[in-house]
């Protein structure tokens, strides 16, 4: 059985991504993009939907990992009264073609031993497997070939597995270096692990030594969030997938669980301030331009997600074969909410675009021409039920997120002609006043038809008695002031109802709330970043210490988080690691820790460079 989810290292080269288990053991290897079929599989079965184990021979060793400083690549230390030995696992940064695995004699002696079982189309598929002239380890099956290069000997088993079982002495060097290509083509070339260890340890180490984001006080874990999203981005295009794994449960044993190799616009401008304000303007305006040329073409068919080059077809399909990560059935590739039409969407993508013109980075043409095709269709769209930032399945409704984030729309699109002037639209004069109108209406709407004064509070959508931890972020999109009354009663009634045990749910699944999907969900680990955020803006910054302190305690020790914590079995839940927890843990940080953080300049757009860290100590 798979490890827990906290139990897994994240090893990528900016194509794809591999997690590393604390046993030596790949269980999760997509190649050569996030989001192609597994080859290694057996995160969500056996050893026999495909793994490969690097470790030693005898149990009794300890272990200890951790990423050398300021990069992705991932040293594990096994220790036993007769030695020592170092397993460096990375992936060359390039065109995702390889994992190489390095191990090294520290003290003494230790017996080692592989286990290699290639199974192809998400462990549907025992490859042949052959020696070429070379003695390299070859395995083919249809479009997909590996190549296993390796001082080490090897020999097949009983199990259609490859073994090799070695002893290293001190000083002793052995290398492991799986390869993948095309089966038409010719093996991919081999490669001197050494001279790529050094390359890449030095990218990532350059790439982080650019963050300007510190002088906060969590600033390791600041530093290894974003070296976490940027792992997470596909280097062609710029897409940041949610997560770079599939159907990991929101529930253990549960049905809940989705494919999130793709990326959500929900995620766009705070991904964008996490990266702006942190020094990364490259991988902002990548990203910006990933989400310009996404959602081109006829407004109406606007999607929540696409694929990580920008594709609108991703159909959900159920791979029975796979009996899921504990027993979690089903495991889906794809995913259909694509389908679904949510309004947030629409002021995600201008409050994205209007951020980033706002500091600078400025404005394609042909953006600009898609955003006034989208506002202009959003003129009357809004006025329409949709699923809502959470795609739930149980029909649409008017989510008051989607209204406020409608607003949104209106309003960065006011904006941003207030800031640029019109002459750069190159077309007729805006109707800036025909926006407000409809910017007003919104507002009026939602303040009267979603906001409950029994409750004292804003609700899931219009009539209902719900709530919803996305209600947490209408402060921050400048809808209302932090300080305004019904913000201050909307905190305190998710406070009252969504915590448990000091972590936020999305919204109750039972009872209020009808999603449309059985069984029930962790503490949503984004909303209770939401919630610090909130508690900051309140001014109640020893509240919000504590919190962000107990949040950043549910990471695993080398400081990755999962989408979902399950308060009652104390461990992680959902795709891992999840770029979309990863994003509000850097804001909240710089959020808690200057003048003016993210959430703050979400809403009013205010300068943000003072810091902020002696103003919240001095609070507490």
């Amino acid at each position: 059985m798979a490890g827990r989810i906290e139990d897994y290292a994240l090893i990528g080269d900016g194509r794809t991504a591999a997690l590393v288990g604390r046993d030596g053991s790949i269980d999760w290897l997509c190649m050569p993009r996030f989001d192609a079929a597994a080859l290694f599989a057996s995160l969500l079965g056996t050893e026999e939907h495909g793994f490969w184990k690097l470790a030693p021979a005898a149990e009794g060793a300890q272990h200890s990992w951790r990423y050398r400083t300021g990069s992705l690549v991932l040293e594990t230390t096994h220790k036993t009264h007769e030695g020592e030995v170092r397993v460096t696992d990375f992936m060359p940064v390039g065109d995702g073609s390889h994992v190489i695995r390095l191990v090294e004699g520290i003290r003494g002696r230790m017996a080692m031993r592989m286990d290699l079982a290639v199974r192809f189309d998400y462990g549907s598929a025992v490859p042949w497997v052959s020696r070429s002239e070379l003695g390299d380890l070859r395995a083919i099956s249809g479009p997909h070939k590996v190549v296993l290069r390796t001082n080490a000997p090897m020999r097949g088993s009983a199990h259609q597995t490859t073994v090799s079982e070695f002893t290293v002495y001190k000083g002793d060097a052995v290398r492991f270096v799986l390869s993948y290509g095309a089966s038409h083509e010719e093996d991919p070339p081999p490669i001197e692990p050494r001279r790529w260890l050094d390359d890449t340890n030095r990218f990532w180490r350059e790439w982080s030594s650019r963050c300007t984001a510190a002088q906060t006080p969590w600033d390791d874990i600041l530093r290894r969030s974003l070296l976490t999203l940027k792992a997470l981005i596909y280097r062609p295009t710029g897409g940041i997938v949610a997560a770079p794994t599939t159907s990991l449960p929101e529930e253990l044993g549960g049905s809940r669980n989705w494919d999130y190799r793709f990326c959500w616009l929900r995620d766009s401008t705070f991904t964008l301030l996490a990266l702006m304000d942190s020094g990364y303007i490259e991988e902002a305006r990548a990203w910006r331009d990933w989400l310009t040329r996404a959602v081109a073409g006829n407004p109406e068919q606007a999607h929540i997600l696409y694929g990580i080059g920008g594709e609108r077809l991703l159909p959900e399909i159920e791979l029975d074969w796979l009996p899921g990560y504990e027993n979690s059935r089903p495991v889906r590739i794809g995913n259909a909410a694509i389908a679904q039409f949510q309004l947030d969407v629409y002021g995600e993508l201008f409050d994205a675009l209007f951020q980033a013109r706002a500091r600078g980075m400025g404005q394609n043409k042909e953006g600009l021409r898609v955003g006034q095709a989208l506002i202009k269709h959003l003129e009357t769209a809004w006025r329409e039920p949709d699923e809502g930032i959470w795609e739930v399945r149980g029909g649409r409704r008017h989510f008051v997120h989607s209204k406020v984030m409608a607003w949104v729309a209106f309003d960065r699109a006011i904006r941003s002609v207030e800031l640029m002037g019109v002459d750069d639209l190159r077309s007729a004069e805006p109707p800036v006043a025909h926006w407000k109108a409809i910017r007003d209406e919104i507002h009026a709407e939602v303040c009267d038809k979603g906001f409950d004064p029994e409750l004292n509070s804003f609700v899931q959508s219009y009539g209902s008695k719900a709530l919803d931890a996305s209600l947490l972020l209408i402060a921050h999109m400048g809808f209302l002031p932090q300080d305004d009354p019904r913000v201050v009663g909307t905190v305190a009634a998710i406070e009252r109802h969504l915590m448990r045990d000091g972590f936020v749910l999305r919204y109750e699944t039972e009872g209020q709330t009808t999603d449309g999907l059985p069984g029930n969900e962790g503490a949503f680990l984004p909303c209770s970043f939401w919630y610090a955020d909130n508690l900051i803006g309140l001014g109640r910054c020893q509240e919000a210490h504590t919190l962000i302190e107990r949040l950043i305690g549910v990471c695993n020790d080398l400081g990755l988080v999962a989408e979902e914590y399950d308060v009652r079995e104390k461990r992680l839940v959902g795709n891992f690691p999840q770029a979309f927890t990863h994003v509000a843990l850097v804001n909240t940080i710089l959020n808690y820790s200057r003048a003016v953080g993210p959430a703050t300049e979400r809403g009013s757009g205010a300068d943000h460079s003072e810091s902020r860290v002696g103003e919240s100590i001095a609070a507490q």
